[in-house]
């Protein structure tokens, strides 16, 4: 546009000018968002309907051109098959332990981080810094100090010291899927510590001093302001935290391989195994549907009873 009046007229115009195209810029940026969003979930769902489309087939993934209907036969060989149940008992067992026991550590060390004290921004960073590293270095460096050898492990090497037997942490099946328990819940702590820590900032500080004055003790404090306040950040830590441990995989698989006679098999590492190391390809998608079904089933029923819980 060609102004022929110059002055604050122009002026005003040509700001007007930047405002509408800064508008239509958010605009655009806004419309790309839901466009990602709308494409990512596009893609999960893709993703799903071929898995649940691969069920019903003999498929070997070597051999594609051979893909063979079947229907629900992958599904029914999952009720006799003891590798399943196994594995299902493993995922469930790690789940249902492995959940409080982080969760609990993660509000602890929140706890003890929301103080403030010389060096707390040094404890922060220490507790969250094996957040940072690949679970596959981590899990190596356990197996290392999981060794039952004194001379290499360092945990035997110290229980030993004690005139303590050593103990075989990761070849015993009553003690394998505990200490990967034990290793998870140690490096997925600083992960929800941060969320609780975030939480616990969002208590009012006037509260505790309320209740200092009424004479509540720490312990009447911590159940009659600390929890009710980080009700919500609760129930979103014990959701993401559950379906993180229902994915169990790479400790399993850098750790034990899911022995020792399977104690250690997860339903993701049993998917990997019947999929990519046996090349079942479809029997792996039956697998992979149950689990979807599984998790979905699971996380309705954590919000339903944390609902139930609020009412």
């Amino acid at each position: 546009m060609e102004y022929r009046v110059f002055g604050d007229d122009v002026v005003l115009r040509i700001d007007r000018g930047e405002e509408i195209l800064a508008c239509i810029q958010r605009d655009c940026e806004q419309e790309d968002i839901r466009l990602d969003s709308v494409s990512g979930l596009g893609a999960v769902g893709e993703v799903t309907l071929g898995v649940f489309n691969h069920a019903a087939f003999q498929y070997q993934i070597m051999r594609p051109d051979q893909m063979q209907f079947i229907g629900g036969e992958n599904y029914a060989a999952l009720l006799s098959d003891g590798d399943f149940w196994q594995a299902l008992k493993n995922t469930v067992y790690f789940t249902v332990v492995v959940v409080p026991l982080q969760c609990a550590l993660a509000l602890a060390l929140a706890m003890l981080v929301s103080r403030k004290f010389k060096g707390v921004a040094i404890f922060r960073t220490m507790y969250f810094s094996p957040q940072l590293t690949s679970m596959v270095v981590i899990s190596v460096l356990w197996t290392v100090l999981y060794n039952a050898n004194p001379n290499t492990g360092l945990i035997n090497s110290m229980l030993t010291s004690l005139g303590m037997e050593p103990v075989n942490f990761l070849t015993n099946e009553n003690t394998a899927m505990n200490s990967i328990i034990f290793m998870s819940a140690w490096q997925g702590a600083g992960y929800q510590m941060m969320i609780f820590l975030a939480g616990l900032q969002g208590i009012p500080a006037s509260h505790y001093e309320a209740a200092s004055v009424d004479g509540a003790n720490s312990w009447q404090q911590f159940w009659n302001i600390t929890i009710p306040g980080l009700r919500g950040t609760i129930k979103y830590v014990i959701m993401i935290t559950m379906i993180q441990a229902m994915k169990l995989f790479t400790q399993p698989y850098v750790m034990t391989q899911g022995g020792p006679k399977n104690a250690t098999k997860t339903l993701v590492y049993y998917i990997y195994t019947q999929g990519f190391q046996k090349g079942n390809f479809g029997y792996a998608c039956a697998i992979a549907a149950v689990f979807f079904v599984i998790v979905v089933t699971m996380s309705l029923l954590m919000k339903r009873i944390t609902t139930e819980s609020d009412a």
